[in-house]
């Protein structure tokens, strides 16, 4: 399943979260997997997107950075996923 995640930066702790990703990774769980991310002109909101089989393990990953940020986990399609629930919903595995 693919989930975005809008991370909303706490004032002031940008540059310790991007000091914290520099020196540990991601720190993903097994079973999280890093898809792209993009971060608003403001440099306040990161919009990222990532795929794992159990949101908790997304909420696992979270447990590491809440302290530099605040988190919104959203469940998505891609755009072909969604067109084929609609047109197609008893064949859809979504």
């Amino acid at each position: 399943m693919l989930y975005m995640i809008i991370e909303k930066f706490h004032p002031n702790k940008v540059k310790d979260l991007y000091k914290r990703l520099e020196e540990k990774g991601r720190m993903l769980p097994e079973g999280v997997n890093y898809i792209n991310s993009w971060i608003d002109s403001q440099i306040n909101i990161c919009y990222q997107v990532m795929e794992s089989d159990s949101e908790e393990k997304i909420h696992q990953w979270i447990l590491y950075w809440n302290d530099l940020a605040d988190f919104e986990v959203i469940p998505v399609l891609t755009s072909a996923e969604a067109k084929e629930k609609v047109f197609h919903p008893k064949n859809s595995n979504t």
